[in-house]
């Protein structure tokens, strides 16, 4: 069982893949695992990164954008901007919901790219303040992991 729940944990940590990816992978496996075992695993996964994505991310990527190495520079160069585009989406969202909104609602909508990585990416680039950023993404989080239970377990096929 516990080779089972460190699949759902790991697969929630990768960045742009995220609980989106690890909890219909989960279900779709038929690991054995109760949906709300997996629910939590995945949610824990998925936020354990956030604190460290915002305190630091941001500088590694910004020396890494430096790299002599292309392979690397490019793909730094590409979470840079992903980040910014991220950050400006939600600054332009901002003035309706004011940010903390702003950034639970692009982390809460289960859609490639606007996850907890991207989110808090785009929070360290924009400076929001760390208290903030952390609850928004969590409760975003938390939004993301019921819906794409839901999904996986069929709940919305009459939409």
């Amino acid at each position: 069982m516990f080779l089972k729940i460190l699949i759902v944990f790991l697969i929630s940590m990768v960045p742009l893949i995220e609980l989106r990816g690890a909890i219909p992978v989960a279900v779709a496996m038929n690991l054995g695992l109760p949906e709300w075992l997996i629910l939590v695993v995945a949610i824990i996964g998925n936020i354990l990164p956030v604190p460290f994505i915002y305190l630091f991310a941001r500088k590694v990527l910004e020396w890494g954008s430096k790299a002599k190495w292309q392979a690397f520079k490019k793909f730094c160069d590409f979470c840079l901007k992903k980040g910014e585009k991220a950050g400006e989406k939600l600054l332009k969202n901002a003035g309706k919901y004011g940010t903390f909104i702003a950034l639970l609602l692009f982390v809460a909508i289960p859609l490639p790219g606007t996850g907890a990585w991207t989110g808090t990416l785009a929070a360290s680039i924009l400076n929001l303040p760390f208290k903030k950023t952390i609850l928004s993404v969590t409760v975003g989080v938390l939004i993301a992991g019921l819906i794409m239970l839901g999904i996986s377990l069929g709940l919305f096929r009459g939409f």
